[in-house]
């Protein structure tokens, strides 16, 4: 409970600042591991994306930021429709009833991954919800964002665009 208000509360502070926080920063690191199941119980594994660009999203249902930008990730999935781009949006630690529930309100086409014990989180080293990172086709981090975005808009459909022509 604790944990979940703590993210809360940093979800609101972003919110907050937005306008702020829409700058995708590059990042040089390396690309932690990711696999975890979906809400059917078929595992993912980050690995298995090589090739394609991947947004991993870290979202959570109680995070005002990440349901305001849900509607855009469907958009940009729609535009990218026959590319070589996925969206693998993390749930950070809740039940898949909680996660269910909030899919039965709120429509999306992208994949769910259920990260029930916060391995990912810690491996991936968020703090914040939403967390972006944008992998290249060789599997790469490029770019990582923290809080909230409008995916469509212009200036992240040119970069993810770019990145899918290289």
């Amino acid at each position: 409970m604790l944990k979940k208000l703590a993210l809360s509360v940093l979800a609101l502070i972003l919110y907050a600042g937005q306008a702020a926080a829409l700058d995708l920063k590059p990042y040089g690191g390396a690309t932690p591991a990711l696999q975890l199941k979906d809400l059917a119980g078929k595992t993912h594994d980050l690995r298995d994306y090589r090739g394609q660009v991947v947004m991993v999203q870290f979202w959570a249902t109680y995070c005002g930021p990440c349901v305001k930008e849900m509607p855009s990730m469907v958009r940009l999935e729609a535009r990218l429709a026959g590319k070589p781009f996925t969206i693998l949006a993390v749930n950070m630690g809740e039940t898949e009833a909680e996660v269910k529930d909030f899919l039965g309100k709120v429509k999306t086409d992208f994949t769910i991954l259920m990260d029930n014990d916060g391995k990912a989180l810690a491996a991936w080293k968020v703090f914040v919800a939403p967390s972006t990172f944008l992998i290249d086709a060789k599997g790469r981090i490029r770019y990582t964002l923290q809080g909230g975005a409008e995916w469509d808009a212009p200036e992240y459909a040119r970069v993810i665009g770019e990145m899918l022509a290289k």
